[in-house]
């Protein structure tokens, strides 16, 4: 049964449900119940700062958090820290059962074929995307922030990341959680993270060219404001229908 306040409906073989409520919601909701493969887009409904599954609540500027009205919500996923529910991201979590096909045992290639379906979802909105085909690339600020690193399949406009995708595994599949970058702001991280003036000024400057949000790069029919949240994820599931 679709739970209250989900729009379900499917995609080839995907089940696809848009989800609407809080961030900490949205991460204690139970993995689809399906055999087939899902989607769930997520749109949080008010910001939170979004914890990687062995951070510290330490590396969290808790009053400038509460005083953003930003909520701190840990994901059971890897990775660095997300802000989400500001409108600048795409939120989309992918679920593999574990007999699919899709599903790879190699944590380090699991996450491939999901890197070129978001590279041709960048290519339906003209823009020119390419795919981490190596290990992680860890940055100085990576264990702190999600996006300034480079994992496996992870997606790259000009060399700057734009989607970051993490993963937790069970015996039932694998839930892969990708963040897809609107727009990029270092700084709006920056402001609720535990560092002092000098770290984060540092950090602003050193991040501001890992990453780039697709809005910001606009697209090759010339309308320099760049897709909107829904045409990415229309591109997205376009992609996903023939796999």
């Amino acid at each position: 049964m679709t739970p209250p306040g989900v729009i379900s409906t499917s995609v080839g073989r995907w089940r696809v449900d848009r989800w609407r409520g809080s961030a900490s919601e949205a991460h204690g909701e139970p993995w689809p119940s399906t055999p087939n493969p899902a989607v769930r887009l997520v749109a949080a409904s008010r910001p939170a700062l979004v914890l990687g599954s062995t951070q510290p609540l330490e590396v969290v500027d808790v009053a400038a958090a509460e005083s953003h009205e930003v909520s701190v919500v840990r994901r059971r996923s890897g990775g660095g820290a997300v802000l989400v529910g500001t409108g600048d991201l795409v939120w989309v979590d992918v679920f593999v059962p574990a007999a699919d096909a899709l599903w790879d045992r190699d944590v380090g290639r699991a996450t491939h074929w999901l890197g070129q379906a978001w590279v041709d979802a960048a290519t339906i909105l003209g823009a020119d995307a390419d795919w981490h085909d190596g290990p992680l690339l860890a940055g100085p600020w990576s264990p702190l922030v999600c996006f300034a690193g480079l994992g496996p399949g992870e997606v790259r406009i000009a060399g700057a990341k734009v989607v970051g995708i993490s993963q937790r595994r069970t015996r039932a599949g694998t839930l892969l959680q990708c963040a897809a970058l609107l727009r990029w702001d270092p700084a709006s991280i920056l402001g609720v993270l535990g560092l002092d003036g000098a770290a984060r000024s540092r950090a602003e400057r050193d991040l501001a060219g890992v990453a780039v949000g697709i809005a910001d790069v606009g697209t090759s029919g010339g309308d320099m404001r760049g897709p909107t949240a829904g045409a990415v994820e229309d591109a997205f599931l376009h992609g996903l229908s023939t796999l």
